[in-house]
């Protein structure tokens, strides 16, 4: 066990091996020595810990040495670390990555189809959502992961829900069954915001440029169909579709806070837990800290899935990715190091340290029970994963190109469209704003 220093709360675990599962890399290349990895340092107290017991218990097995730092993603510092290591071709072996970064990176990591290729004959397939993410040029570049991986989903006080707007969450999303949830389409979901707010307690929607904006605002651009680029890379941003979503978006922005365009991914939770709000888009992290915090707020709450919009119901999917740097010393150990950590009583370890924060990227785990068994209240989060109905995981800014995508995420482009617009700018030039916007990026 050897302890590094890179972020303000870390726990190291150490003596990894490999080849309990991946035979073919550890033990058929009779690899030892040690590896190091670097993580993201999970937001869920405790969820570290069950992280480092899982590699210690592969590493007492394999006599590999391994050192793990839970590195914060707070002042971007896990994507600082990511990039100075691809550019210095020196650091970690295995790195976390998400959304596009892998992608980003790909000149800087290891293939790991070897791995995809076990993994999905043991798990199951893969959901789509997660593929279109961790592949780049038809090959995998990072081995898709639960601990960390979250859907947005809505976590509504059903209390507040129902007495104000008439809506009955849990009837629509009912523990233990599954989804009845016809009438939860984006036009209820504005008129449920709109005497929400008229009765003092708002939905809780930021509008910055934010990762917790760029995800609702982009399950709302695919709900009504409205891209901004194909998959070809064509520029479709003048379409009725984007017209129409910029039309609702600026309809449901004058129900939120006031101050929304200025939050942090906190300020949502923070308003929630507040007892402010009625309704916010989020994991159950909100609701795990409001046990602790704001217990008579938590035992009022309800997660579930997106409203339907016009072209279907997005709830929008954050995965998150092992990759093995191509610098890499010790190749084999890492890509079982790995394998391992996708076994199924791993994942569902991890979901249960998470109270419930991680979704498995792999469908076949959606019956763990710990969504059943989290509360108060029980039965909270039986909705958090996707239980059959018609909701589907999406990418925001898909179908767009990777690398395109990636910038239209990292400028906020879908959110800036909306403010915009809201603020009083017309909609021809607001559309002509976001055309630029995105030719540009073709270009860089």
């Amino acid at each position: 066990m050897r302890i590094k220093s890179l972020s303000r709360r870390q726990v190291v675990a150490g003596s990894v091996a490999a080849g309990l599962v991946a035979a073919p890399f550890v033990r058929g290349a009779n690899a030892a020595g040690s590896i190091t990895i670097g993580l993201w340092d999970h937001w869920v107290p405790g969820a570290n810990d069950a992280q480092s017991a899982i590699i210690k218990e592969w590493a007492d097995k394999e006599k590999v040495d391994v050192k793990v730092d839970y590195i914060t993603s707070q002042g971007n510092k896990l994507l600082l670390t990511l990039a100075a290591e691809a550019q210095a071709k020196s650091g970690h072996d295995i790195m976390e990555f998400t959304n596009w970064e892998s992608a980003q990176h790909n000149a800087a990591l290891e293939p790991v189809d070897d791995v995809i290729k076990n993994v999905v004959a043991r798990n199951g397939p893969i959901d789509p959502a997660v593929e279109y993410l961790g592949k780049f040029e038809g090959k995998w570049l990072g081995v898709p992961m639960t601990r960390g991986t979250l859907l947005l989903g809505c976590c509504t006080r059903f209390d507040l829900m129902k007495e104000h707007a008439g809506v009955d969450v849990q009837a629509l999303y009912p523990s233990g069954g599954p989804p009845n949830d016809a009438s939860w389409t984006w036009d209820a979901f504005l008129a449920a915001a709109e005497k929400c707010q008229k009765a003092g307690f708002g939905f809780g929607l930021p509008l910055g440029s934010t990762t917790d904006t760029n995800q609702w605002v982009g399950a709302l651009f695919l709900a009504f169909g409205a891209q901004l680029m194909d998959a070809k890379g064509n520029v479709t941003v003048k379409t009725d579709a984007v017209r129409q979503v910029l039309e609702y978006g600026k309809r449901l922005a004058a129900f939120c806070p006031q101050d929304a365009p200025a939050w942090d991914d906190a300020s949502n939770n923070k308003w929630l837990l507040s007892g402010k709000g009625a309704l916010i888009f989020n994991p159950p992290s909100a609701w795990a800290v409001g046990k602790r915090d704001a217990p008579q707020v938590a035992e009022k709450c309800w997660t579930h899935g997106f409203p339907k919009g016009p072209k279907g119901r997005f709830n929008p999917i954050l995965p998150r990715f092992y990759g093995v740097w191509n610098f890499s010393k010790n190749k084999p150990a890492a890509k079982s190091l790995l394998e391992f950590l996708t076994l199924r009583q791993n994942a569902e370890k991890q979901v249960a340290a998470s109270q419930g924060y991680d979704i498995p990227p792999y469908p076949k785990f959606n019956d763990f029970k710990t969504w059943d068994e989290e509360g108060p209240p029980k039965g909270s989060l039986h909705h958090y994963p996707i239980r059959g109905g018609d909701q589907v995981a999406g990418v925001v800014c898909s179908p767009a190109p990777p690398l395109i995508a990636a910038q239209m995420w990292a400028q906020s482009i879908q959110n800036q469209m909306i403010v915009r617009y809201f603020k009083g700018e017309t909609m021809e030039k607001t559309l002509d704003w976001a055309a630029r916007e995105v030719e540009g990026l073709k270009r860089t």
